[in-house]
């Protein structure tokens, strides 16, 4: 027999369907106002007890608070604050041996009587490890033996059975947040070691500066202002970038000479010219500690290809474009 097909039509009136989403976002929305302004002491007392720990900070949840965990875990892994996910389940059968007495315990869960995490818990009590219980109610098991208490107000589920996890998850996730974006602060986290432990995907592009990019040493091409162009012509064909920098005598880069510096001063005479009558006075530099991202900006607004790199007003690096896209900058 047929069966009853539940599917909307195509191009149908989708305004019931709009309005269910907005309910959702509207009530996590409003949960996480009322989780913004109950934040209290317990939330300062939990930041200080992270800091105060040598070790990891291991995350446990079970079900739907476990892929919260997960996410938490790699989210203060990423921001300075070493982080492990341990599974309440696995953790039974001899992970705990992952936890040692440095490490900090953070576990997740809603009711606060999650039995998975029975084993786990008592094992921070036994070797004397700090615990942290987020939760979403007082008055369990948990509040009562965690050394520090992470309460979520009371807010309906956006389920309209009221049984799925969704409110209730979206406000661990974003407590978790809170809580690493504090931790980095409190730690100075810079973007440079955030550029470390992101070195793939498009952040890691994002950060890298001109210094992970450019040529240096024996790369560069450099001659004085008095060679003439003969043999400068010999040092810029050999290095292959295209360019010439015009070094003086006290090591300070007083021009470049390009492809289009030999358009321009095309002559018989050019081959006999000091470079000092052919090269670009004052050239367009930049510093090796900036981002690779405002190197390419700076090529593309000025219509050149590459900068020399100075530090102090001498040449220590050159930097291309061809460098910076095939790095992925774009």
């Amino acid at each position: 027999m047929p069966t009853e097909s539940h599917t909307a039509p195509a191009g149908g009136d989708h305004s019931a369907d709009l309005d269910a989403a907005c309910r959702v976002l509207t009530i996590e929305a409003d949960a996480l106002h009322r989780l913004a302004g109950s934040l209290d002491g317990s939330f300062a007392e939990a930041v200080e007890t992270v800091l105060a720990a040598k070790g990891r900070v291991i995350v446990s949840g079970m079900g739907k608070s476990g892929h919260v965990a997960r996410k938490i875990a790699a989210t203060l892994a990423s921001t300075g604050t070493p982080s492990q996910f341990v599974h309440p389940g696995e953790a039974s059968h001899g992970d705990l041996g992952m936890i040692t007495k440095e490490d900090v315990v953070i576990c997740l869960s809603n009711s606060g009587e999650t039995s998975e995490l029975s084993d786990l818990v008592a094992y921070t009590r036994r070797f004397g490890i700090p615990l942290i219980a987020m939760v979403g109610r007082t008055g369990s098991t948990m509040t009562d033996t965690a050394d520090v208490t992470l309460v979520l107000p009371k807010s309906p589920e956006a389920c309209p059975l009221g049984l799925a996890p969704t409110t209730s998850t979206t406000m661990m996730l974003a407590l978790g947040d809170a809580l690493a974006v504090v931790l980095l602060e409190r730690r100075g986290f810079s973007t440079d070691q955030f550029q470390t432990l992101h070195p793939g995907g498009k952040l890691g592009r994002i950060l890298i500066k001109v210094e992970d990019l450019m040529h240096t040493g024996e790369a560069l091409p450099l001659t004085a202002p008095d060679t003439l162009m003969s043999d400068a012509l010999v040092e810029m064909s050999a290095k292959t970038f295209g360019v010439l920098g015009v070094v003086d005598t006290a090591g300070q880069l007083a021009g470049i000479v390009t492809d289009g510096d030999l358009r321009r001063h095309m002559n018989p005479g050019l081959l006999s010219q000091p470079v000092s009558e052919v090269m670009t006075a004052a050239p367009k530099t930049i510093s090796r500690h900036v981002l690779a991202a405002e190197a390419l900006g700076r090529m593309n607004e000025s219509k050149i290809t590459s900068l020399f790199v100075t530090d102090g007003g001498k040449p220590v690096g050159l930097i291309r474009m061809h460098d910076c896209l095939k790095a992925g900058i774009a």
